[in-house]
């Protein structure tokens, strides 16, 4: 398992591309000169030693420097061993839709974007817990198992979007009933279960399935993504605007918040209805709500002890360094003997 301390040095790879272009340049205005003072054969005579090979080993030598002076300011660290650690918290399901109405914006950026924020908000605030996600529309489908691993679960909450589920709809029955199967630790005395939702279109009997959910000691807190007002749901290509959805009469959806929905669900499950509008509110009642419950102890595997490993990457730098400005732009003497092209 490695980390990477300071991946913003990446960037400075960019500098490579800019060496390559000013060398190409650089050996166009040469040859552009050099055609306009002589010949090539007479070149040849004048400066014989010269290598047009060297010239590009160097700036090669040059690149491989500058990459692993990069990596050097990155910092990579390798953990050196895994220990079993406990750690106390809460199974915290999230459960996203990504129904074809969470395309609607009207708040920003999207609905899913919206969601997604704010459950890569909570996560982060989050401290020995652990999450799991789940997607649905037309029906659910696990996109996270339960993990302390909140690195992979962003990367895949990321990676989330309303193409990911053909059949449309909002199966939240369905997504209740898959978050019963998350939760295999029978001691765990706190289950937790975030529906992020615009609360339309929903399919089935949600009080019964509420209800049994809460019997098997489930809490559901529901967070409502979108306004009452509501808005169109643009229908995008390559991130370009092609038109809004329409229905079978032809004439413009608008989706609303359907709060009645997502009450009726928080209430039947021993939860609560929480607004998502405004993200730090989110997270603040968010963890409130997590801080108050019991939190049960569990064991968990992790890489420890991290060590640096920016003097590899140093060290090789400044080696490649020494070795570009001992690098002469001209033939080496044994290589010139070999002839290896021929050579009169």
């Amino acid at each position: 398992m490695y980390q990477l301390e300071k991946p913003i040095f990446f960037y400075l790879l960019f500098a490579i591309v800019g060496l390559i272009v000013i060398f190409l340049m650089v050996l166009i205005w040469k040859r552009h000169s050099q055609k306009r003072f002589s010949n090539g054969i007479a070149l040849k005579k004048l400066s014989p030693d010269r290598s047009f090979f060297k010239a590009w080993l160097k700036v090669l030598v040059l690149t491989l420097a500058i990459a692993s002076l990069c990596l050097a300011l990155v910092n990579p660290k390798i953990g050196t061993k895994i220990e079993t650690v406990s750690r106390a918290g809460v199974d915290v399901v999230f459960a996203l839709d990504v129904s074809k109405s969470m395309l609607a914006e009207d708040i920003a950026p999207n609905r899913i974007e919206k969601s997604k924020q704010l459950v890569t908000q909570i996560i982060n605030s989050l401290g020995g817990d652990r999450v799991g996600i789940i997607g649905y529309a037309g029906s659910a489908f696990p996109q996270v198992p339960i993990t302390t691993d909140f690195s992979a679960t962003k990367l895949f909450l990321n990676n989330m979007n309303t193409n990911m589920v053909s059949s449309q709809g909002t199966a939240i029955t369905e997504a209740i009933k898959m978050a019963e199967t998350y939760y295999n630790d029978e001691d765990q005395v706190n289950k937790v279960l975030f529906i992020l939702s615009d609360g339309e279109d929903h399919e089935g009997n949600i009080s019964i399935i509420a209800n049994e959910a809460a019997n098997l000691g489930i809490q559901i807190y529901t967070i409502g993504i979108g306004t009452v007002k509501g808005g169109p749901i643009p229908i995008k290509r390559n991130g370009i605007l092609q038109h809004y959805k329409r229905d079978n009469n032809n004439e413009q959806v608008i989706t609303k918040l359907n709060t009645e929905t997502l009450i009726e669900i928080s209430s039947k499950a021993n939860g609560k209805y929480i607004d998502g509008s405004n993200t730090k509110k989110v997270v603040e009642e968010v963890t409130a709500i997590l801080n108050g419950m019991n939190q049960k102890e569990f064991e968990a595997k992790q890489f420890t002890d991290f060590k640096d490993r920016f003097q590899w990457f140093l060290g090789l730098a400044l080696f490649l360094l020494v070795l570009e400005v001992l690098l002469l732009e001209r033939k080496t003497a044994w290589l010139k003997k070999l002839n290896l092209f021929n050579e009169d």
